[in-house]
């Protein structure tokens, strides 16, 4: 009697525990997220991001004491020209700053033997930490190739770095910012020698940086897919092909971003928060700073890789509703300017997407 009744009440313990995993793994909207929480109204949102973008803007004024070239670029990388700084007292703006050759930790250019070499200084956090990182920003505020560029008290032009990474270009490099910087300003059947004497294209920079794994890179490979997702919305705008149609390393590059949004929405947590691991796994963390960072660089990423129908999705929203509440919660700490300009940065790209296109001279398209 006392085994029948045990094993009675083994099978109940057991399909109990089975419905409530199965409740677990189940992602439907009903019980993918908490109950309390719900996605903001369109109009509330598009405030606050206008609110959170401008209070970054006016109220975060960086300094050539305090910050380096590393975070005065990723501020570029959202505001450009807008994007003002505080040099020995005066208020100027950060980009005639660093083009007119003024000193700045971390600034270092010099003369190559194809243009300009950005001295590239990994780790740092005041120099250039990968491969044309400067370059690749720059191509994303609305400068122009021929963009007057002091370099050592001898005039060059922002082109002059751009000749001189398709000079240095070879393969097995980390080639995401060299990736921004063609996509925004080169034809897109371009073709260049490197000094190794190999042919180049932008195809095969797509190659190489699609067939990295999905996390690899800077900032767990966000800048990649961000890249990619650039380079595959120029390729289907200027060939009129569809999804479907893409082939080669462009297919490639597709299915890339295809899985890295996919990563996004099943490791996104029950309140709408992206996971702090991004693209690795779900994880979560109490600290307002890895938060802002997982967030800010994968909107960065989503805002153009997501299709008009995606971006409008209640998980979308909800993401950017909690990097809304990240940035407005450190508004009276200096958060780390690389986490605090991808935010930024990302938020613009997803308000000219999501809500149309704002007078900035340079928004970023999400995938059509």
């Amino acid at each position: 009697m006392f085994d029948r009744v045990f094993k009675l009440l083994t099978a109940f313990v057991f399909a109990v525990l089975t419905v409530s995993a199965a409740g677990c793994l189940d992602h439907s909207a009903a019980s993918r997220y908490d109950q309390e929480v719900q996605p903001p109204a369109d109009d509330a949102l598009h405030a606050r991001i206008d609110a959170i973008i401008q209070y970054t803007l006016n109220q975060r004024m960086m300094n050539t004491s305090d910050q380096a070239a590393w975070q005065i670029v990723h501020g570029l990388e959202a505001y450009g020209r807008d994007l003002k700084i505080s040099a020995a007292g005066e208020t100027v703006g950060a980009l005639e700053y660093l083009f007119q050759g003024r000193p700045l930790k971390g600034w270092n250019l010099r003369p190559g033997d194809h243009g300009v070499i950005a001295i590239q200084e990994p780790g740092s956090k005041t120099g250039q930490g990968h491969p044309d990182q400067w370059l690749g920003y720059l191509s994303q505020c609305g400068v122009k190739l021929d963009d007057k560029l002091v370099v050592g008290g001898k005039d060059y032009r922002v082109k002059d770095l751009l000749t001189q990474a398709q000079w240095d270009i070879f393969d097995g490099m980390e080639a995401t910012w060299t990736l921004m910087a063609a996509i925004a300003w080169l034809p897109l059947d371009a073709k260049w020698q490197a000094k190794d004497g190999t042919t180049w294209t932008i195809e095969r920079i797509v190659k190489m940086e699609a067939d990295q794994k999905i996390g690899e890179g800077g900032c767990y490979g966000s800048h990649r897919l961000y890249a990619l997702s650039l380079a595959v919305n120029r390729y289907m705008h200027e060939t009129g092909l569809t999804p479907k149609q893409l082939k080669g390393p462009w297919q490639v590059a597709l299915g890339k971003i295809t899985q890295a949004k996919s990563l996004v929405r099943e490791y996104q947590q029950n309140d709408g928060t992206i996971s702090t691991a991004l693209f690795a796994g779900p994880s979560k963390s109490n600290e307002l700073g890895a938060k802002l960072y997982a967030g800010g660089h994968t909107l960065e990423f989503l805002a153009v890789a997501l299709t008009p129908d995606e971006i409008d999705e209640p998980w979308v929203t909800l993401a950017v509703s909690r990097l809304c509440d990240q940035m407005e919660a450190m508004k009276e700490v200096a958060p780390d300017c690389g986490a605090l300009y991808h935010g930024a940065h990302g938020l613009m790209l997803y308000r000219d997407a999501r809500f149309g296109k704002t007078t900035k001279p340079f928004p970023q398209t999400a995938a059509q």
